[in-house]
């Protein structure tokens, strides 16, 4: 027997080797041909089996209209897929005995406050990472303005709770920051350099950067939005001032690593980052999430269960454990998706604002190289995704048509101009300018407005693909401007002493 063993392995060898070639020729041929169907500029696709890479690739440009091409060394924004990677920091300190999981968060940042003070002192460094905080989206203190990491902080004891603490689940960006800074106060460096040193270097991710500002290889992916029917390409936005969340670029063959690394327990040539037990702890499921906050993939893959770990989703699928998290900036995206039992692996860069493509080639490469089925998840989801979208073109058509024509504004243009404030939320000066109101936020966004009916006006954004949006008046009881309300944010106007 011991004889015949090696002889059946010899023969079976040529065998097995024709058949991943044909799964990976299938999986080659069906990327390229999804990549037309979702019209992705470039998109890049690393995928890790049983440790080994066996498929690092790159398909179309790094921008549109140009021939230069994605290879598996083009820089993307990874965007929320850094998340994972500062949870893993954190899970270092805890080995160290540094930090403990469980430890409230004013133990190391005393400033730190919340709008609640139960929860200022009870949140732990393990409610950093699981989005059940009970505050809500705070993503305009950043995505709206240049505000450094240190005022993001500050303006978090203004936010007033959208749920009781622990109770529920909406995604948070901000505790992530926070996590990076008590990641910071432990181990003495910033968490960019703690994040090269801890994790880049010692898995040889050599082109990996924690910051865009630290972004200068020309061999880089532009983002792209498609605007009123056109797919352009656009600004970044920087997501350096809440950088442990989301600021990390890098490629494929770098995070080809990191995926090989998290698949085998953390373990690198070399060492392991975690310890085992501190590996199960970030993919053990930590919260439920409802399926309001879950993804619209759901409605297809019907999961029978939705979770989140530190810094990981979690649903089934045929039986098995999927870990995986989306990373998403306007016009880029990124996944990172685990089937662990399997040991296998798969991320994606892509430059197409929320091109569910990522989700599609995830099951498709769970489904080709181990739990079998041909469903062509790409089809479906683009199905789901445009269906999706009809629904936002009809819900902004039956707004606009709400429109209340042949209106005027109560007061001349001229009264609505000035400066307006707001503690949680900052400035806008709005000034006239050819019978339009301009309007800036944070010396950071503009719009330009007219009037749309009574006291409302609407316009786009400069930035174009931030879309259209209404400024609305609010009128006191003796005729005057009392505030503006812009995105559901409401502004007081200062008194004419300070009117710009």
């Amino acid at each position: 027997m011991k004889k015949i063993l090696p002889f059946l392995l010899y023969l079976l060898s040529p065998l097995l080797f024709a058949q991943t070639t044909k799964q990976l020729n299938e999986f080659d041929a069906y990327i390229q041909k999804s990549v037309k169907e979702w019209q992705i500029p470039g998109l890049a696709i690393a995928v890790v089996k049983d440790g080994k890479v066996i498929v690092k690739k790159g398909y179309g440009t790094r921008e549109i209209g140009t021939a230069q091409p994605v290879d598996a060394h083009t820089l993307f924004a990874c965007a929320s897929t850094t998340k994972a990677l500062t949870a893993t920091g954190m899970g270092m300190l805890v080995d160290a005995g540094k930090v403990n999981w469980n430890d409230p968060v004013i133990k190391y940042l005393p400033d730190f406050h919340l709008y609640d003070p139960y929860v200022t002192k009870e949140l732990t460094i393990r409610d950093l990472f699981t989005h059940n905080s009970g505050v809500g989206n705070t993503d305009f203190l950043w995505g709206d303005t240049d505000w450094s990491s240190e005022e993001v902080l500050q303006k978090m004891a203004m936010v007033k709770p959208s749920y009781s603490f622990r109770a529920s689940f909406i995604y948070q960006n901000i505790f992530y920051l926070v996590a990076g800074k008590v990641i910071e106060k432990v181990s003495g460096m910033n968490w960019g350099e703690f994040m090269k040193q801890r994790i880049f270097q010692p898995l040889g991710m050599t082109r990996t950067k924690p910051y865009f500002k630290e972004v200068t290889d020309v061999n880089r992916s532009r983002p792209h939005f498609k605007v009123e029917n056109t797919i352009v390409a656009i600004e970044d936005l920087k997501a350096d001032a809440i950088g442990p969340a989301g600021s990390i670029w890098s490629c494929v063959d770098d995070m080809a690593k990191w995926v090989a690394c998290m698949l085998d327990s953390s373990k690198y040539t070399g060492g392991r980052l975690v310890n085992p037990q501190t590996w199960a702890e970030l993919f053990k499921p930590q919260v439920m999430v409802p399926p309001s906050q879950f993804y619209p993939t759901m409605r297809l893959t019907q999961p029978n269960w939705t979770t989140y770990g530190l810094g990981w989703f979690q649903q089934d699928y045929k039986g098995k454990k999927v870990n995986f998290h989306t990373g998403s900036l306007p016009g880029t995206i990124a996944i990172h998706g685990q089937l662990p039992e399997a040991k296998l692996g798969i991320y994606i860069l892509g430059n197409y604002d929320h091109a569910e493509i990522r989700h599609a080639l995830m099951f498709k490469a769970f489904d080709l190289f181990t739990l079998g089925g041909n469903r062509d998840w790409s089809a479906e989801f683009l199905t789901l995704y445009q269906s999706l979208a009809e629904a936002a073109k009809t819900a902004e058509k039956e707004f606009e048509s709400s429109r209340k024509l042949n209106t005027q504004p109560s007061l001349p243009l001229e009264a609505y101009t000035g400066k307006y404030s707001d503690p949680l939320y900052g400035d806008v000066v709005i000034t006239l300018a050819n019978n339009q109101l301009a309007v800036t936020i944070n010396k950071f966004v503009k719009i330009t407005v007219e009037h749309w009916h009574y006291n409302t006006f609407r316009g786009w954004y400069e930035k174009k693909w931030y879309g259209k949006d209404t400024v609305n008046f609010i009128l006191s009881a003796d005729g005057t401007i009392e505030k503006v309300v812009i995105d559901g944010k409401g502004y007081q106007k200062e008194g004419p002493e300070k009117k710009l």
